[in-house]
């Protein structure tokens, strides 16, 4: 680029002019407070509760009207923190992964700080690297979202849907038998007995652990599973056709069922789609029960009856507990963090007919 590009027009208008940006020191300069005393107000800090709440909204006006900005890259040397955090995931797409996503972007702006996202896509050699992508940008911690950990981190780490048991990684799940014990009663209470499956993919974090549950499950109620009716999801994508391929394969196999549970609310939308197409109508022939309570599944038709998994809510809270893991806040670093699913009951489940 040439010199006169770069060079400031001394005979441009001063609306074209960048203003100087104000300082921390300016700012208390104007109030006739110390610099000290306005980046105590300003930053939240606990030592601020001394002063006077006056002159502390003194402070927010000021640096409201003056349109005064922290420098951030100063902050963040003087106390050698980045304020980020790294989130790794599968893919960025409708449904668990965007509701998990919410919540921890929640958690974490409460605390000003801020994200980074990497897609791995299951891919084992995307899986491997991400991590040392994320230390290298100086993250402070680590959330794992539905990821294979293989590695111990140098921050600590926070995996949603995780079963290994890594040392100094906090695990937060749903309580998957619970979850079962819910969905089979449901369908059981209204004369459902020969339900089909559908099993998670392969790579989902969830997928064993989810199945093992409704077969348990299924003992303790006196139901029983039939083999041909369990129908695993094949295939890599996010979207509703893994869910509408399975459903095609089970009417293809001629096997009688009234009701389908499928591995989460996007397979399920899937298999109403294939259901109607084959001539059936849902519920009055086949009911189908979800897993998740995505944004979308009140407003399918029919809407969807699923097993409400809080999935923001378990976002926000990887988020706290990283967050707090990284203040120090807390010596006790828990294993696992359990929360409990609930049944929501719409209209794509009815009694059998």
């Amino acid at each position: 680029m040439r010199d006169c590009d770069l060079a400031q027009n001394k005979d441009a208008a001063p609306r074209n002019r960048v203003s100087r940006s104000i300082s921390l020191r300016d700012l208390g300069k104007h109030l006739g407070l110390s610099p000290t005393t306005v980046s105590l107000v300003l930053n939240g800090s606990p030592a601020a509760a001394s002063i006077p709440k006056e002159t502390q909204d003194r402070i927010f006006a000021a640096a409201k009207s003056l349109n005064y900005r922290p420098n951030f890259f100063a902050r963040s040397l003087r106390s050698r923190r980045t304020y980020l955090v790294g989130v790794m995931l599968p893919e960025l797409s409708e449904g668990y992964a965007s509701l998990v996503l919410s919540g921890i972007e929640d958690a974490l702006l409460v605390k000003d700080y801020v994200y980074l996202v990497t897609s791995h896509r299951h891919k084992p050699e995307l899986i491997d690297r991400a991590p040392r992508l994320l230390c290298e940008r100086c993250v402070e911690g680590i959330i794992a979202v539905d990821t294979p950990l293989t590695q111990e981190l140098p921050v600590p780490v926070v995996s949603i849907s995780g079963h290994e048991h890594i040392p100094g990684v906090t695990n937060i799940v749903l309580n998957h038998v619970s979850a079962a014990e819910l969905g089979l009663r449901h369908l059981i209470q209204l004369g459902h007995q020969r339900i089909a499956i559908f099993k998670g993919l392969s790579f989902s974090s969830d997928s064993e652990v989810r199945f093992n549950a409704i077969v348990s499950a299924a003992g303790l109620l006196g139901l029983e599973l039939h083999d041909r009716l369990i129908v695993p999801l094949q295939g890599d994508s996010p979207s509703p056709e893994v869910g509408y391929s399975a459903a095609r394969q089970l009417l293809g196999s001629g096997e009688d069922f009234t009701a389908l549970w499928a591995f989460n609310d996007i397979s399920a939308i899937g298999a109403v789609r294939a259901l109607i197409e084959a001539g059936k109508h849902v519920p009055r022939d086949v009911s189908v029960l979800g897993f998740d309570d995505v944004n979308s599944a009140k407003f399918h038709n029919p809407a969807l009856t699923t097993v409400r998994q809080p999935l923001a809510r378990m976002g926000a809270v990887a988020a706290e507990t990283l967050l707090a893991r990284i203040a120090q806040s807390t010596q006790d670093v828990p294993a696992e963090i359990s929360v409990e699913p609930e049944l929501v009951v719409r209209e794509s489940t009815a009694p059998v007919t």
